[in-house]
């Protein structure tokens, strides 16, 4: 198999990208798919959460893409809006030497309005949820004649989630000859189903993948009271002081609790639960992958599809009931080959869990010790965490919709009229209508500041640290 990028006939602007981005070496998905889907083959790919799977799709669709016409060529459908924002994330960081490439996200909960205007310019490849795009091929909007290749992303959970249907009118929608891969965690009989039916003879990339929660993930447990389960989690996040923790509830009712709790002591927290509308969830898991926010309390139907990259710690502040959700969960920390570490809150009672649980990683936990009352009390351990992140979030009122590019806030900031240095400044996440800017929290008075004093590109526009919000734009 493949040991480097090098070695799997990519070009050489896709090259540069991947050692750019610091991928050493593929992984075991990558190696195996990205040669098959280049020759055009279809394929079946068996990989979870954190295998790469994006870049093993991502990068053979841009290197087939003919990039002077702007018209539809590829399309990836996904089950949920979070994964679709992450594989477009993901897609346009890949393609980032491309010039004129044109990536659209097409998921619900968003206005049609900037969809259809983007598809009336042209994209190249639409990445989106079954239900949306279904409803773009209703109405004619969307010109799939040119398509060449389709995925399906987490195939087992679009099934799951009763999307079979759509899929199916999709994929029928769809022009011929057409190359189609499959990637998906578990094989039911439906996948098999829609296998034999849509793709032609596939390769079948069954990468060996002994335990489910590989061993990059330490996996420890802390025996706790239910009446001690607060001061248990403060605990652990004093005894484990990582950059960014992400803590999984079973309830919103919970994670709304937990939130209160925290944040009312100072804490850098936010919440994902149902309850938030799609702007004030996109800011959350913005903040969060910028490390704006230490702390994350989700429920797990709102953590789905979440990707952060170099999260350091999962905890289970309550033991979800099926193996699947656990090995799900504590797949957030330790992707790719880095080192992650998940730490569940558990009783006496749950014994018999946490058995199946290590049954299905092929890992046993280990047990942490700490006596109820032991050490500091809660409102201490409180204040230990009570220390701001490192960085804060700026938030300016345009995105890729005004030719906005990373580069040009950079440079804005970095510039003579800026003063800041590169150093100062994290992550830039540019979207459609808006764009998240991580800077240093010492400096992030002075970055709004000449922001709103200066221009990007030549053109105002307005900047605001996240807490004191612009109305996103229309």
């Amino acid at each position: 198999m493949p040991a480097r990028f090098s070695d799997l006939e990519l070009a050489p602007a896709l090259l540069t990208v991947v050692e750019e981005l610091g991928y050493s070496q593929p992984t075991a998905v990558q190696a195996a798919s990205i040669p098959a889907l280049l020759a055009g083959r279809d394929l079946i790919g068996k990989s979870k959460t954190g295998s790469g799977k994006t870049a093993a799709f991502g990068l053979p669709i841009l290197q087939r893409l003919d990039l002077k016409p702007r018209g539809l060529q590829a399309l990836v459908l996904c089950p949920t809006r979070e994964l679709s924002a992450q594989v477009a994330r993901e897609v346009r960081r890949l393609g980032r030497r491309h010039p004129g490439l044109g990536v659209l996200e097409l998921v619900g909960g968003q206005p049609i309005g900037p969809q259809l205007a983007s598809l009336e310019r042209g994209v190249h490849v639409v990445i989106g949820t079954p239900g949306r795009v279904l409803d773009h091929i209703g109405r004619g909007t969307l010109d799939m004649r040119r398509v060449k290749t389709v995925v399906l992303d987490e195939a087992d959970r679009m099934l799951d989630m009763g999307f079979g249907p759509d899929v199916e009118r999709v994929l029928k929608a769809l022009p011929s000859p057409l190359q189609t891969a499959l990637f998906s965690a578990t094989f039911p009989e439906a996948i098999e189903s829609l296998s034999a039916r849509f793709l032609r003879d596939p390769v079948r990339v069954m990468v060996d993948e002994p335990r489910d929660a590989g061993p990059d993930i330490r996996q420890l447990r802390l025996d706790t009271d239910p009446e001690e389960r607060f001061a248990a989690l403060c605990w652990v996040l004093t005894q484990h002081p990582h950059e960014s923790a992400l803590i999984f509830c079973n309830y919103k009712t919970t994670v709304l609790e937990l939130w209160r709790r925290l944040s009312s002591a100072g804490v850098s927290v936010g919440r994902l639960d149902g309850d938030l509308d799609q702007f004030d969830r996109d800011q959350v898991l913005a903040r969060f992958r910028n490390q704006s926010l230490r702390l994350l309390v989700a429920t797990d139907v709102a953590g789905r599809g979440l990707h952060v990259q170099d999260l350091d710690l999962v905890v289970n502040y309550e033991l979800p009931q099926q193996p699947d959700v656990y090995v799900h969960r504590i797949g957030r920390t330790g992707r790719a080959g880095q080192r992650g570490l998940a730490i569940s809150l558990t009783t006496a009672r749950q014994d018999e869990r946490i058995v199946g649980f290590e049954a299905r990683t092929g890992v046993s936990l280990e047990r942490l010790r700490r006596e109820p009352g032991e050490g500091p009390g809660v409102g201490r351990l409180l204040a230990s965490l009570a220390r701001g992140p490192r960085m804060e979030t700026l938030l300016i009122s345009a995105g890729r919709k005004h030719k906005l590019r990373p580069g040009d806030i950079l440079g804005a900031l970095t510039g003579e009229a800026g003063g800041l240095q590169g150093s100062d400044i994290g992550t830039i996440e540019v979207q459609d209508r808006l764009t998240y800017v991580a800077v240093s929290r010492a400096l992030a008075q002075h970055a709004v500041a000449q922001l709103n004093a200066g221009r990007i590109k030549g053109r105002k526009f307005r900047a605001a640290l996240v807490g004191v919000v612009p109305t996103p734009p229309a």
